[in-house]
């Protein structure tokens, strides 16, 4: 059955962390959802990938999605901003719905105060804040924990997504 994921997403992520997941989910019927601060924006990778913004976060309600996409690069932090974009994700988490989160996007997590006992990964700058969460951080290609799958890098990308789509199978 196809879901409707949304994708938390602003400048400066990281090109392959958002465009191979987001390949990966379409081509198995799944819906992405871009999210920024505001929609019909165009926003760009540090590697020069556009996309462009469906929606904005004051047009959309966790309710209205299955699952949650999180790319890293310096689009999370820069998300993190705006405490919107934790609250967003924080309601996912609440309840028990796929969030799916690699490199820095696990920053956004962070912002959720609901890590505590969450075992995760993430790019290593950020395994100190990831553990000062409460999380309990693992240096693997892929972490699932409690509905939450997370991964460090670009070169996991393909561990990342076979446990997503997994998740997904199951929902």
């Amino acid at each position: 059955m196809s879901k409707k994921i949304a994708t938390l997403i602003t400048n400066l992520f990281e090109d392959v962390e958002y465009t191979e997941p987001a390949q990966a989910f379409k081509e198995v019927g799944h819906e992405i959802i871009t999210i920024d601060k505001q929609s019909g924006n165009q926003v760009t990778g540090k590697n020069g990938t556009t996309v462009n913004i469906d929606k904005s976060i004051d047009e959309v309600h966790p309710s209205d999605f299955d699952a949650l996409l999180i790319p890293g690069g310096f689009s999370p932090d820069l998300l993190r901003d705006d405490d919107r974009f934790g609250e967003f994700a924080k309601a996912f988490i609440q309840d028990g719905k796929p969030v799916f989160a690699i490199c820095h996007g696990p920053q956004v997590l962070i912002d959720t105060a609901l890590l505590e006992g969450v075992d995760i990964t993430g790019y290593k700058s950020i395994r100190n804040d990831l553990k000062n969460a409460g999380a309990n951080y693992k240096d693997e290609e892929v972490v699932i924990s409690n509905n939450i799958v997370t991964s460090r890098e670009p070169k996991d990308i393909p561990a990342f997504n076979r446990e997503s789509l997994k998740l997904l199978a199951r929902q």
